[in-house]
């Protein structure tokens, strides 16, 4: 009896897709119908990854500095930090080291990037001087996709629009999409204005979202995505100050926001006057917490170990308090977690100083300079990366899907709204 391709066993085909390079993986998917739903799954694309990937590869971030992109990566000495400080113990020579590689050009040098957005894999840059489109970006299989937006406000120079990519297929990471919202909370009611949108890469259209929000999130605020939805820090609406007590989750399945989940109960009563996310391996989230007195300063991250659109729980990764004669790190934007090594990474939030800090227990801080010029109106971010097989699906040939009569009348009055607020700024 001949055995056919698609009889043979899951483990067999498995074997013959790793010894697979890369640029040939797109023709075996075509060998059958089961070799592609394999392929596609995001299970064998993780573990593809980790068998083919050099380790390099495997520990890279995304760096967004000077409106452009690099990959990063950061070496940290297997040393355990915890014993950087402890007396009467030989310490070892710790070796760090950063080394920067600039993007693939898929861009016109001209191109400048104000924000970068991570998700399995695929990165979403929103443009320094173009308000008419933006563009997702998978690096390890060198496809992009742009989009065309619809309309823009920027006053000021400044983009106040969120942006978040996610998508609905949570076992594929199929049905990408793209949201995007304006919401100003302060001030008078009638002078408040929010509009939610959302992108669909199948049918290339934009759909206004019947949402009403209970949550505030600042505009300068970016989420971060976690299996295909994405959080944000966020309090209540009518709250009295503007301490951050919550995150908030957006479901790309749903397409709608869950209720706002609390922060770790410990620090909430703190008042932290920063608070930022990070993903930990596409598999956690993780919140730093920023708080700087005369004589008292605190540095907490704290992980997830259970998460999803309607609950969250928490576990302290990472605890730093000193007096008012030690200097306390302040990391800008985004941060990287390496939880084998127990460390935290981050740009210094004086960021003219151009430097990278690595921080790990009993108060183990090291600051190296990056090497690189730093532009004072770019505050340099990161965020971790993991190389993705997930392709990005390009807009059907023909017409895009029309727009309903309905979609149209809420487009217009929207605008309208907008419009109203741009005359009384």
């Amino acid at each position: 009896m001949t055995t056919m391709i698609s009889n043979l066993p899951t483990v067999l085909i498995e074997e013959i897709f790793f010894r697979v390079p890369l640029k040939s993986l797109r023709a075996l998917r075509l060998t059958c119908k089961s070799w592609n739903t394999l392929s596609n799954s995001r299970s064998f694309r993780k573990l593809y990854i980790s068998k083919t990937a050099t380790r390099e590869e495997e520990s890279m971030m995304i760096a967004m500095m000077n409106f452009d992109l690099y990959l990063m990566r950061v070496l940290v000495d297997d040393v355990d930090p915890s014993k950087a400080f402890k007396k009467k113990r030989k310490r070892r020579k710790k070796k760090e080291s950063i080394v920067f590689k600039r993007k693939p050009r898929f861009l016109d040098e001209q191109v400048k990037i104000s924000q970068v957005f991570h998700c399995e894999g695929l990165l979403l840059c929103i443009l320094k001087e173009d308000d008419t489109r933006v563009v997702v970006w998978n690096p390890y299989l060198g496809q992009t996709r742009w989009i065309q937006l619809r309309y823009y406000y920027r006053p000021h120079g400044d983009d106040r629009f969120v942006y978040a990519l996610g998508y609905k297929d949570k076992e594929s990471c199929g049905s990408f999409k793209l949201l995007r919202f304006i919401d100003y909370f302060r001030g008078a009611p009638k002078k408040q204005f929010f509009w939610y949108e959302i992108y669909d890469f199948n049918s290339d259209s934009w759909t206004t979202l019947d949402v009403t929000p209970h949550w505030c999130i600042s505009c300068g605020d970016r989420g971060v995505s976690l299996n295909g939805n994405t959080y944000w820090c966020a309090k209540e609406r009518n709250a009295e100050d503007d301490i951050v007590d919550h995150i908030i989750c957006f479901d790309f399945t749903r397409e709608r926001f869950g209720r706002l989940l609390p922060l770790p109960s410990s620090v909430i009563d703190h008042e932290y006057e920063i608070v930022t996310l990070s993903c930990v391996k596409e598999e956690k989230l993780a919140a730093l917490f920023q708080h700087y007195e005369s004589d008292w300063n605190e540095f907490d991250i704290w992980i997830t170990t259970k998460i999803d659109a309607e609950m969250v729980s928490w576990s302290m990764f990472l605890r730093m308090e000193t007096g008012p004669r030690i200097e306390v790190p302040h990391i800008c934007d985004g941060f990287f977690i390496d939880e084998e090594k127990k460390v935290a990474m981050g740009f210094e939030e004086e960021f003219y100083r151009k430097t990278f800090i690595i921080i790990g227990e009993a108060g183990y801080v090291k600051k190296m300079d990056i090497g690189v010029h730093v532009d004072r109106k770019c505050r340099p971010s990161v965020c971790s990366y993991v190389p993705s097989l997930v392709q990005i699906k390009k807009p059907s040939r023909g017409k895009r899907k029309r727009q309903s009569s309905l979609e149209k009348r809420l487009f217009d009055q929207n605008m309208l709204r907008l419009e109203a607020i741009c005359r009384r700024r």
